[in-house]
């Protein structure tokens, strides 16, 4: 495994992103002994990076996390949990949420700890709650190693917070589509001049770069035929040099096993790789699909639209289209058609509170309309 060396620590490059562990049922549901599977596999590889939080598989990745990790002596791993600035009402909460992380996850200290998701909805949290100076505390008392902030939003807002606070590390959503769509570069850009080590988190946009269109496809494979597609998208990221580790949640054996061997060692891009990925990129913006990596921070829907689902959904479909499937109409009305009645998009009544907390900046009541309307009055009436 590719290690990157931070102060006084040894760090595999690969991170296990413990937000998409498999699951039994629904998504808080985590299928524990498929998962430690994972994690016994990945420590044994060199990969030693795990990355929780409060809200991950509804609470339960903590907890997993605590189970799988602690039946490993201490310094075999680094843990990165994170504060949850949305779930923050009083100044108390900092210090009862993370005692009760420390429990969950049965460690008496995090390696890395993140103030969650910074954006410009949750700055005015960080600022009226203490919640740096409160977290800064912690670190005096040994209870955090490196204390660092996970950000979705503008240059100039991420600007302004490495300027007003020290910080350890940040990590950022960085991969080949975002790299301009959600100005990564940029982001990655500010975070380099000012010496600040990068994690990187979405580097295969939720899966989403290793399911791509079939043009997009055809381009990286006859580039490189033993490769994988979501090899492409993590040599993308883990060839920057400011990066420290690069998160992939993974969600099957198959998936770390396929990772690991990218990372072991890293071969950089070349520029010829390079230009490889943008005629995939170009052709993979052809397809048209929504940029939701269903990392579910717009929910719980007030209505209980599955946000996520439906534009997962949609996504398929409109790629399918793209490829001229025979079968896409057929596939969406099935897809769609396992939805519980709250769930579907036509539920939707635009309050706008998902709009807000979405890393991505996504109209999704725009969206909701379009997919209500695509399966009411269109595949449906056809």
């Amino acid at each position: 495994m590719e290690i990157r060396n931070l102060k006084n620590g040894n760090i595999g490059l690969l991170g296990f992103g413990l937000m998409r562990l498999p699951c039994t049922g629904d998504y808080g549901d985590v299928d524990t002994a498929k998962g430690i599977e994972m994690v016994d596999f990945a420590l044994a590889q060199g990969v030693n990076y795990f990355d929780t939080a409060w809200m991950y598989h509804n609470g339960n990745s903590e907890y997993f996390a605590g189970e799988a990790l602690s039946r490993y002596p201490r310094n075999r791993f680094y843990l990165a949990d994170k504060m949850p600035l949305m779930a923050l009402k009083a100044e108390e909460d900092v210090e009862r949420i993370f005692n009760e992380q420390l429990k969950k996850c049965r460690t008496d200290y995090f390696d890395f700890y993140l103030l969650h998701n910074i954006n410009q909805a949750h700055i005015q949290t960080v600022t009226s709650l203490k919640v740096y100076e409160k977290l800064k505390q912690k670190q005096e008392q040994g209870l955090i190693n490196y204390l660092g902030f996970s950000f979705h939003d503008r240059p100039e807002l991420l600007q302004r917070v490495v300027e007003q606070y020290d910080w350890d590390f940040a990590q950022i959503q960085l991969n080949y589509v975002d790299w301009e769509l959600q100005q990564a570069g940029k982001l990655y850009g500010i975070l380099e001049q000012k010496n600040i080590p990068v994690c990187i988190m979405e580097p295969i946009r939720g899966g989403s770069l290793a399911n791509l269109p079939e043009e997009a496809a055809g381009i990286l494979k006859a580039a490189d035929p033993q490769a994988s597609l979501a090899a492409w998208a993590l040599r993308y990221a883990a060839s920057l040099p400011g990066v420290q580790v690069v998160l992939s949640g993974m969600s099957t054996l198959e998936q770390v096993q396929d990772n690991v061997q990218t990372m072991s060692p890293l071969k950089p891009l070349t520029d010829e790789e390079r230009g490889v990925i943008e005629k995939a990129l170009t052709a993979y913006r052809k397809a048209g699909a929504v940029p939701c990596t269903s990392c579910r921070y717009c929910m719980d829907c007030p209505q209980g639209v599955e946000i996520p689902k439906n534009l997962g959904v949609y996504n398929n479909y409109k790629r399918a289209t793209a490829q001229s499937n025979p079968m896409a109409k057929m596939h969406f009305e099935m897809e769609y058609g396992f939805f519980k009645d709250a769930e579907r998009a036509s539920n939707c009544i635009a309050c706008g509170a998902c709009k807000t907390l979405c890393p991505q900046h996504i109209d999704i009541p725009h969206w909701m309309k379009t997919i209500g309307e695509l399966y009411e009055h269109g595949l449906k009436g056809q």
